[in-house]
């Protein structure tokens, strides 16, 4: 769920074909995306973010609502989780507070 502070942002999700997904949490190591995709867990991923980029993952985990995938937690993972959140908190409405 988004927090007051941030809302969540579309992207795609690349796997067998691409799928939309909902950015729910983010962190140099990995994300939980909102989404019907489910890759099997241990395959590779792209998770495209409109304005982080895109970044490789491999699926984590599944969950009722989506799925969790893991980054490798380098600097350019930490540059793609940091320009996410700012940028979804940088484009928060009235409606979204």
């Amino acid at each position: 769920m988004a927090t007051r502070w941030r809302r969540r942002r579309m992207c795609v999700l690349v796997c067998e074909r691409p799928f939309p997904a909902s950015l729910r949490d983010v962190s140099a190591n990995g994300a939980f995306l909102e989404t019907n995709a489910r890759p099997d867990i241990g395959g590779r991923v792209e998770l495209l973010h409109p304005d982080a980029g895109q970044i490789a993952a491999a699926v984590r985990a599944h969950g009722l609502d989506g799925i969790e995938l893991s980054f490798d937690g380098s600097a350019p993972a930490a540059a793609f989780a940091l320009t996410a959140i700012v940028t979804d908190m940088s484009r928060a409405g009235p409606m979204d507070l």
